[in-house]
């Protein structure tokens, strides 16, 4: 049986768009939410629309400009570069996001009736963003329901797959094709395979890569 309603934290790329596929298999009632925070490519808006459009879902979009004041970033501003440099977080991450983005969405889904909220935040391939954390979820979680005296549940499908097993996930809901081809995660703003060379594009493709070879030898192995 199909539980109640949710909304889910959509940005229109790979792991919002298999949790939305995710949440509309399991919510009798899905919506989805989306911030416009300064990002360079409004492109990534433009996509998380349209896919919410095209699978009958209402979409909110809501203002969060302020972050681009607050924590200037690669994603924001296009005088710092894209670049990752180990023992320090990458020059992609936003203080802040994920904090004001889940409490935000609980604001709305308490407005909507919504008791769930479902992110495609990820802990093993988290790129060192530590608002990615599971125990920070769990945290916010606890938070949220205090400030609001509403039992929100904040859903994360994807927090201990990596990419391999997230494109497997997308597969097993039907949406293997539709997440490859319309999807937007590179950080150059090129939607579907990407540019391929950024960090966002690389994760993605080596993750296709090894989910490909890996339901190839299934299949191959199911036809013996």
């Amino acid at each position: 049986m199909k539980k109640e309603k949710a909304v889910v934290v959509f940005s229109g790329g790979q792991d919002s768009t298999t949790c939305l596929f995710w949440a509309m298999e399991r919510f009798v009632e899905v919506e989805t939410v989306t911030f416009n925070y300064g990002q360079r490519h409004k492109l990534e808006l433009e996509c998380a629309a349209d896919i919410a459009r095209d699978l009958g879902i209402r979409h909110h979009v809501l203002d969060m400009s302020l972050l681009n004041q607050l924590a200037p970033n690669a994603l924001t501003r296009d005088d710092i570069a894209i670049k990752e440099k180990e023992g320090e977080l990458p020059s992609t991450f936003v203080d802040g996001r994920n904090l004001l983005f889940l409490s935000f969405a609980a604001v709305l889904a308490k407005g909507i009736g919504a008791r769930h909220i479902v992110t495609g935040v990820c802990e093993t391939d988290f790129s060192g963003y530590p608002d990615c954390r599971d125990v920070f979820v769990k945290s916010l979680n606890v938070t949220l329901n205090l400030s609001m005296n509403y039992s929100f549940v904040i859903d994360t499908p994807l927090m201990w797959l990596n990419k391999a097993q997230t494109w497997k996930l997308a597969d097993e809901l039907g949406a293997f094709d539709f997440v490859r081809d319309r999807t937007l995660t590179c950080y150059n703003g090129v939607k579907a395979d990407g540019c391929g060379e950024c960090p966002a594009c690389r994760l993605r493709s080596n993750g296709l890569l090894e989910y490909l070879a890996e339901r190839t030898s299934i299949q191959a192995g199911e036809a013996q």
